[in-house]
């Protein structure tokens, strides 16, 4: 059966412009991509399609495709990060910065990340553009399964967002409980990104009233290799 918006799926990919790969699911991609994260977990990806849990051209080659399928798709700057727009890109003198700026330097103004293109006497220009901007992207990809349980999709989700595997998740009358590892406050992006995964999930089951977040806290002698729940406990 042919996939469509709103179904969940199991997916494999990897992203190159021009020969040089700039994502993926897969470690040893990663690897001879000189992109390894050693902090990363690999391995396919939970997604639902139609919600740009993904760039869009690849999201469109997917739907109306089949589990199982695979193959390679070409997806154009309008579906991937953009045109390159010259207004991101900024003259700034060079006292704005913490330390004279060099060519190559990824840098950090008033909010907004970019890359320093030139520095021309008191001044640096500054592309805010995506680093991917107006480029063509290649991607090769295999739907591995679709995913039909409501637990797998949420763990899914939860991965995709904060890289976490250590959410608990049930769901009970209406209630989605997400189990929280103690001194989770302190992995940021869990909490940059747990608003929008409560949002989602809200938005994708009508059936579910609420999402509660429940973090719990075993007693000290467990916690003896855990030194950030140590220090929470302690405060």
């Amino acid at each position: 059966m042919a996939l469509q918006e709103g179904d969940f799926i199991r997916l494999r990919y990897t992203g190159r412009v021009d020969e040089s790969i700039f994502d993926t699911t897969d470690e040893e991609n990663a690897k001879e991509g000189g992109i390894h994260n050693p902090w990363a977990k690999y391995g396919p990806i939970t997604i639902r399609l139609g919600s740009h849990h993904i760039i869009v051209g690849l999201e469109d080659e997917l739907i109306g495709k089949e589990v199982g399928a695979g193959g390679e798709v070409e997806v154009p700057p309008e579906k991937a990060f953009g045109a390159h727009d010259e207004e991101f890109v900024r003259s700034i003198q060079i006292t704005q910065f913490p330390a004279k700026p060099s060519r190559g330097e990824r840098v950090k103004i008033d909010g907004d990340e970019g890359v320093v293109v030139d520095v021309i006497g008191r001044r640096a220009v500054v592309d805010f553009n995506h680093p991917l901007a107006g480029r063509t992207l290649h991607y090769t990809y295999e739907i591995l399964e679709k995913v039909d349980d409501q637990v797998d999709q949420i763990s899914g989700l939860i991965q995709l967002y904060s890289g976490r595997t250590d959410i608990g998740v049930t769901i009970i009358d209406g209630t989605v409980e997400l189990a929280l590892p103690p001194a989770i406050i302190y992995d940021r992006r869990w909490m940059t990104w747990r608003g929008t995964l409560v949002r989602e999930i809200l938005e994708y089951y009508p059936e579910i009233e609420s999402v509660v977040l429940k973090e719990t806290f075993p007693r000290i002698e467990d916690l003896k290799d855990d030194q950030a729940a140590l220090e929470l406990i302690k405060e």
